[in-house]
């Protein structure tokens, strides 16, 4: 099954950016559901803070091949990991596929969107794209307020289209700060941890399927296992 929608365009680039740390370039190209990484680390909660009837950002248009004036059905979550918020998500389809092939979305409240992602032979997902957020972007405002402490310049996001029966919905997830410095985090323990052991002794790193560089086939054949997340749970 061939995806005929792109998410990719001037900014945001299939490759990440040659100056985003190591963690960001892993769960900016980590395939499958994001809240099944995100489940790895803790108890994943999502709360939905929008759904809507409303226009596609300017950098959205062109990727879900809609106008300017289009109307789109817009869902907006936060999805947190043992209650500190980790990354904040926008999900938005034509109003008429919201209606149609993508109509479940409307119903799921503050179920996982990747119930409808990774379940159905029917969805492809196109290459995930990424890039740097500044405060002109409407997420980086969006993914700003769950920020504590002040928000720092850029933010990292990445976003891919999922398409059923011809239909599109794009999927923009912007990483928080506290995720990076949980990761940092578990990383020192982690080198601690490894000093203590015997020379020549070592875990070995785990590997995660990557979604970039062409589009994909359908998502069932590519969704990452993981635990299985509670009823009121993720993304």
């Amino acid at each position: 099954m061939s995806i005929r929608f792109d998410a990719a365009d001037a900014h945001w680039r299939v490759a990440p950016m040659p100056g985003f740390s190591p963690d960001q370039k892993d769960w900016l190209t980590r395939g499958g559901s994001l809240t099944a990484h995100l489940a790895t680390l803790g108890a994943v909660t999502i709360r939905v803070t929008r759904e809507a009837v409303a226009r596609a950002w300017d950098d959205e248009c062109a990727a879900l091949c809609v106008t300017s004036r289009a109307p789109v059905w817009v869902r907006e979550v936060v999805l947190s990991v043992d209650g500190t918020p980790f990354v904040a998500a926008h999900s938005i389809a034509p109003l008429a596929a919201s209606v149609g092939a993508w109509q479940a979305m409307r119903r799921l409240r503050n179920r996982p969107l990747a119930e409808l992602l990774y379940s159905d032979s029917s969805v492809a997902r196109s290459a995930l794209v990424s890039r740097r957020l500044n405060a002109r972007h409407p997420l980086y405002r969006l993914a700003s307020r769950e920020i504590e402490a002040a928000a720092p310049h850029g933010l990292v996001a990445r976003r891919s289209v999922f398409e059923r029966h011809g239909r599109p919905l794009m999927v923009t997830e912007c990483m928080l700060p506290a995720l990076w410095a949980y990761l940092a985090r578990r990383a020192g323990m982690r080198g601690r941890a490894h000093d203590a052991r015997e020379p020549g002794y070592d875990v070995p790193a785990r590997a995660y399927p990557r979604e970039h560089g062409r589009p994909l086939d359908h998502t069932t054949s590519r969704a990452h296992s993981a635990p299985r997340m509670p009823r009121e749970g993720s993304r």
